[in-house]
């Protein structure tokens, strides 16, 4: 197997985990790692597209990239922040 056959299956396997966890619906904790693995996914999908000169591939999971930074921040980074010390989190 080759370095980009392992990114493709990286970003396959961990874009369907992903999927998985955001549709699962199990809270923010776990939206927001679905989030984590989502950008995992986009990072191995840019790696694997930019080895095969796919400048499309490239630059739509640059996008979504962008769009799983997003989600990060909002189900993990934003409720850590409103949430007072002592108090439990989502």
């Amino acid at each position: 197997m080759n370095l980009e056959s392992v990114f493709e299956w990286s970003a396959s396997l961990t874009g369907v985990f992903a999927a998985i966890a955001v549709a699962m619906n199990a809270g923010s904790r776990v939206t927001g790692a679905g989030f984590v693995v989502f950008t995992i996914s986009s990072v191995c999908w840019i790696v694997a597209a930019l080895m095969q000169k796919e400048t499309p591939l490239a630059l739509q999971n640059g996008v979504l990239f962008i769009i799983n930074c997003v989600g990060i921040y909002r189900y993990l980074i934003r409720p850590a922040l409103s949430t007072p010390k002592g108090a439990p989190a989502e």
